[in-house]
């Protein structure tokens, strides 16, 4: 949420996570978006490390080749709407009392020094005062974001050895929920999970605003490593067979006394994910409790206080039975996210050249290639 013009262009998205990057540049059309461009490349472990950028030159070149790579349009602006790493980054509600917008910029910076883990000119702060949906208010209620200045500098850095103008800089949380949440707002707390290649995310929006976020280790990385160690294959391989038969249960037909029987068994692949699976779901458990136990001031209606449902995005989401598993262990609506649902028109939730089940794994940088069209 780091802003460096006040003059705005259009912009592309860029996610830049650990192992791999994303592209994505959006265009208007007529009175929707649509997509202009779309790209990915990996990057090899070691370059970036836990969200730290370790090999500035090696990163910029990565990102130097996959801007050529694009599939669709070819890009035509050097402006960038790139991801900060979630797990360096710190969020957070704080109450305010009213004041002109201009004294509560700096206000907020002296407030902030209560809350956020580290020196403030260590780190660099943002802000956006959240519009309540329920109940007038007698206060501000102000979004802080905040990250260490070491971890964002390296990132400013590489976008300049790149080639490109960061116009905006923003947490993938923030991202996330703009590409997840229909209009920016919900009458109930929702879930976001973000299952990515070496991490979790959970991301609690409720209201108009991010309410709490938190990641874990458990990844769609660490469910292969598992599968390949436990059936003893190669990773590869147990890439391939989680993503064909994921958690399906597998059911056969027996004769016994001349009657047919169906007999259902666990497949080797469920079996194999059993450990992780329950290290998440204790997880998402201990998460809600904690959001659900501090949930205060949230200015939503008397009966809107519970997480009502989940939605999974990142490219760990498509494992098949993963949202009826958690629906069934959490007694809480757990669907796949349409990262689409503020691009397309509502009949849609796919373009041909990038396929639902695919686009999960670009939420982030649909949700930055959104603030960079609309210019927010």
């Amino acid at each position: 949420m780091l802003n460096f013009l006040t003059l705005k262009p259009e912009a592309f998205g860029l996610d830049i996570s650990d192992l791999s990057l994303k592209i994505i540049q959006l265009k208007k059309k007529k009175q929707f978006l649509d997509l202009a461009s779309f790209g990915e490349a990996k990057i090899k472990p070691g370059i970036i490390k836990g969200g730290e950028i370790k090999d500035e030159k090696a990163l910029a070149e990565i990102i130097r080749e996959a801007l050529t790579k694009v599939k669709g349009e070819k890009l035509k602006t050097k402006y960038v709407v790139a991801s900060l790493p979630e797990e360096k980054a710190f969020l957070q509600v704080i109450q305010m009392p009213r004041m002109p917008k201009e004294d509560l910029k700096s206000a907020v910076i002296y407030e902030a020094e209560n809350y956020i883990p580290l020196p403030i000119e260590e780190a660099y702060l943002d802000s956006q005062v959240v519009i309540p949906v329920y109940n007038h208010l007698d206060h501000s209620d102000v979004l802080i974001a905040a990250l260490p200045k070491k971890t964002v500098d390296p990132y400013l850095s590489v976008l300049k050895l790149a080639g490109l103008k960061p116009l905006v800089l923003e947490i993938e949380s923030l991202a996330i929920a703009r590409a997840l949440i229909e209009n920016q707002t919900t009458l109930a707390p929702a879930l976001l999970i973000d299952l990515g290649a070496t991490r979790t995310s959970f991301i609690v929006f409720s209201g108009n605003a991010l309410r709490f976020t938190s990641s874990i280790p458990v990844s769609a990385q660490s469910f292969t490593e598992v599968i390949a160690k436990s059936l003893k294959i190669s990773l590869e391989k147990a890439e391939k067979l989680k993503i064909k038969h994921g958690l399906e249960e597998k059911i056969k037909i027996e004769i016994k006394s001349e009657k047919s029987e169906r007999v259902v068994e666990r497949g080797e692949i469920f079996e194999a994910l059993v450990p992780p699976l329950v290290d998440l779901i204790q997880q998402i458990k201990k998460h809600l409790d904690y959001y659900q136990t501090h949930a205060v001031h949230e200015h939503l209606p008397p009966n809107g206080r519970e997480v009502e449902k989940i939605l999974l995005c990142g490219g760990g989401a498509n494992l098949k039975g993963l949202p009826e598993l958690l629906t069934l262990e959490l007694k809480i609506p757990v669907e796949l996210g349409n990262p689409w649902i503020n691009i397309l028109p509502e009949s849609l939730r796919e373009r041909k050249e990038l396929p639902f089940e695919e686009s999960l794994s670009y939420t982030t940088a649909l949700g930055l290639a959104l603030r960079g069209i609309k210019q927010c």
